[in-house]
C-alpha cells in the first residue's frame, strides 16, 4: 500500500546553550529547506524555574516559537525576555 510517504526523519539531539534539542531539520537528506533552516522540538517536559535552554547566541535569523501546552519564558543572548503561553506564537 502507498501511504504516500517519501521519508520519515527522526528528530536528533543538538546542544543549544547548555540544554538540548530535538532537531527535525536542516537533515542529510532534506537540505533545500537551506542552511539557515532549523526545525527544533523541546518537550514534552516540566521544567523547574530558571532550568531549560540557557542563553545561546542569535545570529540575525528570524526565529518562530510556538507553544502547544504550558508556559514559556524565552530569554536570550539579545537581551529579549517574552513570557508564552499555548497558541502563542513569538517571531
Amino acid at each position: 500500500m502507498d501511504t504516500g510517504i517519501e521519508l520519515r526523519i527522526d528528530p536528533r539531539a543538538r546542544p543549544v546553550g547548555t540544554g538540548h534539542v530535538r532537531r527535525l531539520l536542516p537533515h542529510r537528506s532534506r537540505r533545500m529547506v537551506g542552511p539557515f533552516i532549523f526545525a527544533d522540538l523541546i518537550g514534552p517536559e516540566t521544567l523547574q524555574p530558571g532550568s531549560g535552554i540557557n542563553a545561546h547566541p542569535h545570529i540575525g535569523l528570524s526565529t518562530v516559537t510556538y507553544l502547544l501546552q504550558g508556559r514559556l519564558v524565552h530569554r536570550d543572548s539579545t537581551g529579549a525576555i517574552l513570557a508564552l503561553d499555548p497558541g502563542a506564537v513569538s517571531w
